[in-house]
């Protein structure tokens, strides 16, 4: 059987890990951004902090107590069922060991 011919293509970029992280820290400056912007009409005082790990929960929960944090506020997507278990949560991580209070927000 001869392959398939396509006039499509298939494209895949390649990122260094260098790359990645630039670009991850651009996102994450920008979603900061816009917190702050919302936050700054409130007279209550934010910090947005970004951190990259390869355990996001674990991650998020440094950071909390490096920088004496009062309170974790997180999303989370809802899920039940197996595709909760499947997928897990760091929302859930988080929850499960953090001893710094956690608002979930969904």
């Amino acid at each position: 059987m001869p392959p398939i011919q396509s006039d499509v293509a298939a494209f895949y970029p390649s990122y260094s890990a260098k790359d990645y992280d630039k670009a991850t820290r651009k996102i994450a400056d920008a979603a900061l951004a816009k917190v702050k912007a919302a936050v700054s009409a409130t007279k209550v005082p934010v910090e947005g902090v970004a951190t990259i790990g390869a355990s996001p929960w674990a991650s998020i929960i440094e950071a909390a107590k490096a920088n004496d944090c009062d309170l974790i506020v997180m999303a989370s997507h809802g899920r039940r069922g197996l595709e909760a278990l499947l997928l897990g949560s760091e929302t859930q991580k988080v929850l499960t060991h953090s001893k710094v209070p956690v608002l979930v927000c969904r």
